[in-house]
């Protein structure tokens, strides 16, 4: 039972992670991006060509991983968010991100392979660990510092403060003069940096598989939905109810279950608190 609790601590620490990702493009867009679990999948696929294929340190490995992601963040605002935002208010980037996360899924496909290949182990264990094992405690560790560094970088930085600024009123902020394109093309990389991060840190998790994306994008965004849009607390609890639920209904119901566990999970909380758990509802004056 104690695995069972561990894999699924392990597991959605992933999701949240990724809705960590989802909040830090959602600030300065106000867009739910489909291709924010394909940057995770990329930081995982590329992390384990870097260390195993071009066999390089894992630390430059993960640098690596990182810069891809990064790379694909710019990408998505660039190609599916800026100019459909700059023609529309209309939800059309739910279909150019999708477009661009199906294209980017197939490539991977492509070059990388269809079949899960294993991710390396990163320290020296053996695999007989347990609980104990690196592959439980990575995902767990970086979200964790991930969601630490998020609050340092928006209590203690300049450009944190401007993310927050533009979450709150974006047309203000232009108004003030802060150059509000510029601030979203730097919480894409940001988010993207992010993504490979946990990607690659939940590799030898999820394995290098190049379908893992949209599992992780659906399963994100049910964690956000779940903790409550633009907290990273909540994000972090919904991704922590999500992964256990999934985690002990697969042990005890079978993995056809998990799933249906986690939509479940969602519109029970939605119809009980739609803003969720730890989210603020908004008020619209007319």
């Amino acid at each position: 039972m104690l695995s069972v609790f561990v894999s699924g601590l392990a597991i959605g620490m992933l999701y949240a992670a990724i809705a960590l990702v989802y909040n830090v493009m959602y600030s300065t867009s106000k867009v739910l991006s489909v291709t924010t679990g394909h940057i995770a999948m990329l930081g995982g696929v590329f992390g384990a060509w870097f260390v195993t294929t071009l066999h390089v340190p894992w630390g430059i490995g993960l640098i690596g991983a990182m810069l891809v992601g990064s790379a694909f963040g710019w990408a998505t605002e660039s190609l599916a968010i800026r100019r459909v935002l700059n023609r529309s208010d209309e939800h059309l980037w739910l279909l150019s991100t999708l477009a661009l996360a199906t294209m980017v899924q197939q490539a991977v496909a492509l070059w990388w392979g269809t079949e899960p290949k294993p991710f390396p182990r990163l320290f020296a264990q053996d695999f007989s660990a347990g609980v104990l094992d690196q592959k439980f405690w990575l995902p767990i560790g970086v979200t964790v510092l991930m969601a630490i560094g998020l609050e340092l970088f928006y209590r203690r930085t300049m450009y944190g403060k401007l993310f927050l600024a533009m979450s709150e009123d974006a047309f203000a902020a232009r108004a003030r003069g802060v150059s509000t394109d510029r601030i979203r093309v730097i919480s894409y990389v940001l988010s993207g940096a992010l993504g490979g991060l946990a990607g690659f840190a939940a590799g030898q998790l999820t394995f290098a598989y190049f379908a893992l994306g949209l599992t992780l994008t659906l399963n994100g965004f049910i964690a956000l939905a779940v903790g409550g849009l633009g907290s990273n607390i909540g994000a972090l609890i919904g991704g922590l109810a999500l992964g256990l639920f999934n985690a002990f209904a697969s042990h005890w119901f079978g993995g056809e279950y998990q799933q249906t566990i986690a939509v479940g999970l969602l519109m029970i909380v939605l119809l009980i608190k739609p803003e969720g758990l730890l989210g603020f509802k908004n008020v619209r004056p007319v």
